[in-house]
């Protein structure tokens, strides 16, 4: 199977969804005569042309609102956030307005568009463009929020998320946007919602989702090599959430922990240890461990980064608390 990068991925998925449908169309900043911030829109002006991949100016709440616009009179508008760092300044109509206007409409106006940038830390970027706000969102009735790990899954469930006819919080990582990962070149989509068992096991669970997902990989083969069998979920969506397969994962393996690109209060690890509790509780043989990043903003400095985000590291320390080692 080839091998494309993540950005190729997403590319694909747009332009394929594109072909197929008329409707859909691409906004945001630099996406058009730039070819996307981080060229994951290469090639789209040229093919589709400026009605359908249009540049706006630096005015979230704006383009937000003329996506919701949009969506409301039968097109399906991706929206793209340079970073969702920007998308607190439209956080009003995508909340307000894409996630209600279904329920305040008596069901008469769907709000099929998709939000989608990328998310979290990606490197010496400071505290205000370095936040992950997927618990934000998946807070929120009427959106749903996909996370992606990987080049495939990022295809799948883009193309789910713009045939979806509510509106989809899709983040990214800029730093996963180089990443290659074997793509089919055929067509397929992903069911938004079910999560995936990436690496079987019986030792441990070890919940994730989007790109801190790699480095519960490298947490993983490290605990292998001292004889410590973990079985990864990573999520891909955290609005639903698969927690059927969570739970189902914790009673064969009786221990859990959760690792998560984000402020530990009223996190996503958050969520999940509550269900595991209530629907797990007689098969744990541990407390459920989280690692989140630390309570505070992220600062510039690498080491202030490393000592502030979960890595393997942390986890595998997480890990050996569960095993009680």
């Amino acid at each position: 199977m080839r091998e494309i990068q993540f950005r190729e991925a997403l590319g694909e998925a747009m332009s394929e969804e594109m072909r197929r449908d008329g409707n859909v169309f691409l906004m945001g900043e630099e996406v058009a005569e730039y070819n996307g911030a981080y060229k994951v829109s290469q090639g789209m002006l040229a093919e589709f042309g400026p009605e359908r991949v249009i540049d706006t100016p630096i005015t979230e709440l704006g383009f937000a609102g003329l996506g919701v616009g949009a969506a409301m009179n039968g097109l399906r508008p991706i929206i793209e956030f340079m970073t969702f760092n920007f998308s607190l300044v439209a956080i009003d109509q995508i909340i307000n307005s894409a996630a209600k206007m279904l329920y305040m409409s008596g069901g008469q106006f769907p709000i099929p568009m998709v939000f989608r940038g990328p998310t979290g830390n990606a490197g010496m970027l400071s505290a205000q463009h370095s936040q992950n706000f997927e618990n934000w969102f998946a807070n929120t009735p009427g959106l749903k929020v996909v996370v992606p790990s990987t080049p495939y899954d990022a295809k799948g469930l883009l193309k789910a998320s713009i045939r979806d006819n509510d509106p989809v919080i899709f983040m990214e990582s800029e730093l996963m946007y180089g990443m290659k990962g074997e793509v089919p070149e055929g067509e397929y989509l992903l069911p938004i919602g079910v999560a995936e068992i990436k690496r079987e096991g019986t030792d441990v669970t070890l919940v994730t989702f989007g790109k801190i997902y790699h480095e519960v990989v490298k947490a993983a083969d490290e605990l292998a090599k001292e004889g410590v069998s973990a079985e990864i979920i990573d999520l891909r969506t955290v609005r639903p959430i698969d927690y059927d397969m969570v739970i189902n994962s914790v009673k064969k393996t009786n221990r859990l922990v959760v690792v998560e690109e984000a402020w530990p209060l009223s996190s996503i690890a958050s969520e999940i240890t509550y269900h595991v509790q209530k629907y797990a509780f007689d098969y744990l043989d541990a407390p459920v461990q989280k690692v989140n990043n630390q309570d505070l903003p992220l600062g510039y400095a690498p080491t202030l980064i490393e000592a502030t985000l979960p890595n393997a590291k942390r986890t595998i320390e997480a890990v050996k608390a569960v095993m009680y080692q």
